[in-house]
């Protein structure tokens, strides 16, 4: 199976490669729109601030070629909220996949950003399989994405918002899989094998 990393300046992309090793797979890194077209699986991390990772996007051309993508994507983090229609981070105009809009916490009574721990609700779909419902995942975010017809997971922090989505052959997850131990690890698992035999 190939996979590839969006290796576009804005992800923690080592971490993620070192997990997907230790389920034995072998991760490619790349920026090249045709290596990332005929891959088998494509992960489309991100960290920072979300108007800075677009323009590293259109940089490479890369704002174009995901939302076309036929094969599985998830998106991590800032990947996922960058798959959303716009984000209220810099009114940054994002990639359009769900038509939605990302939001910041306004609760001043809850530190921001969310950094730690916390629970995922209400899971849904192959996408948890082998996870149990309240698990802990690790999050680190200002912004998030309310809770929507494609939500397959949510979280509370201060109020509810998505924790993991799906849309047809894009996944966005809120948590970050590689650093949530062994549940993050089965996530990444179950991303990386649906629609094979495990």
């Amino acid at each position: 199976m190939k996979i590839v990393i969006i290796d576009y300046g804005a992800g923690n992309i080592q971490s993620l490669r070192f997990a997907i090793k230790r389920l034995g797979f072998k991760p490619e890194l790349s920026d090249d729109p045709e290596i990332i077209r005929k891959a088998d699986r494509v992960i489309f991390p991100g960290v920072g601030e979300a108007g800075s990772a677009m323009l590293k996007l259109k940089s490479k051309g890369l704002e174009k070629l995901i939302p076309d993508l036929k094969q599985p994507v998830l998106g991590i983090c800032l990947g996922m909220q960058l798959m959303c229609e716009s984000s209220e981070e810099g009114n940054t105009k994002g990639l359009g996949i769900f038509p939605l809009r990302v939001k910041k916490f306004e609760n001043t009574s809850l530190k921001v950003p969310q950094i730690g721990w916390n629970e995922i609700q209400e899971i849904r779909t192959d996408l948890f399989r082998n996870v149990s419902e309240n698990e802990f995942m690790y999050f680190v975010h200002s912004y998030y994405v309310p809770c929507n017809e494609w939500t397959v997971s949510k979280t509370n922090y201060g109020l509810d918002y998505t924790s993991a989505m799906q849309k047809d052959n894009f996944t966005g997850c809120q948590f970050h899989p590689e650093k949530s131990s062994w549940p993050g690890e089965k996530v990444l698992s179950n991303f990386l094998l649906q629609n094979t035999k495990s």
